[in-house]
């Protein structure tokens, strides 16, 4: 008989996977590891499975590691590209969002919405996003997206309530 797979429960794979992105520790450790193979005699070519990355990483990891040290490991700031909104900008959208309302400037609703916000970017400082990258820009200034719930102020909760328990009984007399 053959022994049972081993699960793990509670944690999905990618929950795994984003524990070393988001820890620096876990991302270091995990570099480390990899270099210490190299310098057992482990190929790059081997472990970039193992990895989940290129050979070419590894590799570079392994000249960082013996130029810089433990320091070379850690991921340098300023890397990808740069923001086309300046720190000023940046500064002002987030004010805006924080003190004033979408209808302040004209437009027909309460609540800030992304493609809103890309037109009082393209607007205002004549740059254009993508509805994607709006809400990546709301995370780096300390904002999360909401999904809207439906919820009528107008609404009667008991005609409401009434309406749900007809349609329950219909719901049984069809059964």
């Amino acid at each position: 008989m053959a022994r049972p797979t081993l699960q793990i429960k509670g944690y999905s794979s990618a929950d795994i996977k984003s524990l070393f992105r988001n820890d620096e520790k876990y991302t270091i450790g995990l570099r480390l590891y990899a270099v210490y193979q190299v310098s057992l005699g482990q190929s790059s070519r081997n472990l970039e499975e193992l990895y989940n990355t290129s050979a070419k990483q590894i590799t570079n990891w392994v000249h960082r590691f013996e130029k810089e040290g433990i320091e070379g490991l850690k991921d340098k700031e300023g890397r990808g590209r740069t923001s086309r909104l300046d720190k000023e900008q940046e500064s002002n959208l987030a004010k805006l969002l924080m003190t004033e309302l979408p209808s302040d400037h004209g437009y027909n609703t309460a609540t800030w919405t992304g493609p809103i916000l890309i037109e009082w970017i393209k607007t205002h400082y004549k740059i254009t996003y993508k509805k994607a990258q709006i809400y990546n820009i709301l995370k780096r200034l300390g904002f999360s997206y909401q999904k809207g719930r439906g919820l009528f102020p107008e609404a009667d909760e008991h005609k409401q309530e009434a309406f749900k328990g007809a349609l329950k009984k219909t719901a049984r007399r069809k059964a």
